[in-house]
């Protein structure tokens, strides 16, 4: 995923943190500064840390639910406002995705339980002034965890209560309409987020305060909710198929020792978007996008050769690759497209972003139409 830092590797599952968090963490940090000082924010900042070790543990019990289904999670990507654990792909069975949904939520009440003793015990169950620092902070993060717990239990998208409402659904209509309907659900409530954030009112009575976090919040859920709708509809639509239903074959290519003035004719004179770069044998060197020929025309001039514009080590599917996995490569590479080669490694073909748009929209009205006959 682009923006992601790569953090490591834990029981076989790659942990990632988007770039995004540490603008959230400097943020908190200048509030914290500003209200009390240095002290003020490294206790926000620690207390946004400690949070976040929460919501990863959260997302490892998904996946750890997951791999109990016998499905694989390849990586955990933490964002701002919480993390997504990509599992390959979701359970068939209702009950394998309740089981994986309540999974994470299941890991707060731990927390937050766990937390709870300890400070019953040790006489700190509610805050006092003579409560220490680290007795406050095991308080707030008992707190968010409780928080965390009953918000990922509403039932809507993107969150865990949404999945089990999807599950719950699907045990008596199809799983496409089971998803939009929850997905509906998530954006009613991104909508009513996005209200109170914007003509919130304050603590202080009569005063009007927009809230710029729960906006962005409402957003966030809005969009997730969108690409879950989106997500399902791309797959019910290409159950079954390989990449060879929405590559395209009819494109040119350009040899190896071609210009940058060639490739610049190509584009001008064909509705192509990405170009191949091939060996006379037809093996595949390369491959570069519209945008890239721009930029290197301003750089280099129509000189200079289709070599050193080329992208070089994308992933390269098979006419007979599954649809699904052909489109994982693609979002995972960052790419709008991929070469499709033969078993001999002749380029065949290729798998782009905007011909997959195109055969969803035929299937789509396809499918439409033989629903209203």
């Amino acid at each position: 995923m682009r923006w992601a830092i790569r953090l490591g590797r834990i029981a076989g599952i790659e942990v990632r943190i988007h770039v995004t968090f540490f603008l959230l963490l400097g943020y908190l940090g200048l509030a914290g500064y500003h209200a009390e000082g240095m002290r003020g924010a490294l206790e926000l900042m620690l207390l946004a840390c400690v949070v976040f070790a929460c919501v990863l543990l959260h997302e490892f019990g998904h996946a750890f639910a997951a791999r109990r289904c016998g499905i694989r999670t390849p990586d955990i990507t933490l964002f701002p406002f919480g993390g997504v654990a990509r599992i390959e792909r979701m359970p068939e069975n209702p009950r394998q995705e309740i089981f994986i949904a309540l999974a994470g939520p299941a890991v707060n009440v731990i927390i937050a339980t766990v937390l709870w003793a300890v400070l019953a015990v040790s006489g700190h169950a509610v805050p006092t002034e003579q409560t220490g620092m680290a007795g406050t902070l095991a308080y707030e993060v008992m707190s968010v965890n409780v928080m965390l717990l009953l918000f990922n239990l509403i039932p809507a998208f993107p969150m865990d209560g949404g999945r089990v409402l999807r599950a719950l659904l699907a045990t008596r209509l199809d799983h496409g309409r089971a998803t939009r309907i929850a997905a509906h659900i998530g954006q009613a409530l991104a909508v009513a987020l996005g209200m109170v954030g914007v003509f919130g009112i304050s603590i202080r009575a009569h005063e009007i305060a927009p809230n710029p976090m729960l906006i962005v919040v409402a957003f966030f859920v809005f969009m997730a909710a969108a690409n879950e709708a989106g997500a399902v509809q791309l797959q019910s639509v290409t159950r079954g198929l390989s990449v060879a239903a929405a590559m395209v074959t009819d494109f040119r290519a350009l040899p190896r020792n071609a210009s940058l003035g060639e490739a610049s004719d190509l584009l001008l004179h064909t509705s192509q978007h990405e170009f191949p770069v091939t060996d006379p044998d037809g093996t595949l060197r390369g491959i570069f996008t519209r945008s890239d020929l721009v930029v290197a025309l301003r750089e280099g001039g129509p000189e200079a050769s289709v070599l050193g514009v080329m992208r070089e080590g994308f992933p390269i599917v098979h006419p007979r690759t599954p649809f699904d996995e052909g489109f994982r490569l693609m979002q995972q590479s960052g790419t709008t497209v991929l070469p499709v080669t033969d078993e001999e490694g002749r380029l065949v073909g290729l798998f782009t972003m905007e011909n997959i748009g195109e055969m969803l929209m035929v299937r789509s009205a396809i499918a439409q139409s033989r629903r209203g006959r």
